[in-house]
């Protein structure tokens, strides 16, 4: 594997959400080039209230920034991770030998009583020491959601299927709101803060990847950094929508590296949203995602709950 080519032209492409309203295609034509291309977009404009990003953001970091033993009292061991909070050194990419350099808190779906996905979806855990968490996060959660129907319509779009085909199939799903904290490392640490990895989901959104470390890895090995401008989002396809697409739009793998050695006394802090299927969605192929030049790879349908468990092991989260 090489390093990263940094006097390549290539990038991944900064696109505003905002035109998208004037001139769909003009939004989801470039969007799903990009996808099919890097599997990743920087999304500009995209309607997120920054005052919103700033209450969560700050809400988390007075979380990370409490004892040890307090943090722990809200880690569920068993579960996946799928609420509360996952201890630094948990978390493990597929393959890699060594742990992840970060630790994390998921808010997931609130289901009313009785609702039929309950038996998927834990009730979140809030902790008591935070005052403002519980609003903050669940604002920022259903913020996430509205700009990720937007983005999926403009990916059906681009996929011939009318507007409201995929983001139909995320009503009621299993997403989650994971708040992010990579400690600051040594200056001689090696290795890096997240291994090598791809999205389970089915689109990723992520909030504060300002901070540089963030690489993609392209078909010939090289490592292509990620920058978005301040507030900016970084998109990516996750793997369930590489599956229902056959690999027309990829599931890239990438990563976050160690920082630059004058700036690993720094906290990283960022908010992805991880968009995923109700649970009992059977990914089956996209009919015209298949072809004569392009089999299908995944002729065995699977459910959205499913394929979450299966990655879920391979991560060591199960």
């Amino acid at each position: 594997m090489t390093s990263i080519d940094t006097a390549s032209r290539e990038s991944v492409a900064t696109l505003s959400l905002g035109a998208a309203s004037l001139d769909p295609d003009s939004f989801s034509r470039p969007l799903g080039e990009t996808f099919a291309r890097f599997g990743f977009a920087v999304v500009a404009d995209h309607g997120i209230d920054a005052a919103l990003i700033a209450r969560a953001d700050a809400a988390a970091r007075a979380f990370f920034a409490l004892p040890d033993e307090t943090k722990r009292l809200y880690h569920r061991p068993g579960t996946g991770g799928a609420r509360g909070y996952t201890p630094f050194g948990v978390e493990t990419a597929k393959d890699a030998s060594e742990v992840d350099l970060k630790e994390f808190w998921h808010v997931g779906r609130d289901l009313p009583a009785g609702h039929r996905y309950a038996a998927f979806m834990a009730p979140n855990l809030w902790p008591a020491e935070i005052a403002d968490f519980q609003e903050a996060s669940l604002a920022l959660f259903a913020a996430f959601e509205a700009t990720g129907a937007r983005l999926l319509a403009a990916i059906a779009r681009y996929l011939d299927l009318p507007d409201d085909y995929l983001a139909g199939k995320i009503a009621d799903g299993n997403s989650v709101l994971r708040l992010l904290h990579y400690p600051p490392v040594s200056p001689d640490a090696p290795g890096i803060r997240a291994g090598a990895h791809e999205d389970i989901n089915t689109i990723t959104l992520l909030l504060g990847a300002e901070e540089a470390g963030l690489e993609i890895r392209l078909a010939d090995g090289r490592w292509l950094p990620v920058s978005p401008k301040q507030g900016e989002l970084v998109v990516n396809v996750g793997d369930m929508l590489q599956r229902l697409t056959n690999n027309v739009l990829k599931s890239t793998t990438h990563r976050v590296r160690n920082p630059a050695p004058e700036r690993r006394g720094r906290s990283r802090y960022s908010m992805p949203f991880f968009l995923h299927f109700r649970p009992d969605l059977r990914i089956e192929t996209l009919p015209q995602c298949v072809g004569a030049d392009r089999p299908d790879l995944y002729p065995q349908p699977i459910t959205a709950n499913d394929y979450l468990l299966q990655r879920l092991r391979e991560i060591r989260l199960l």
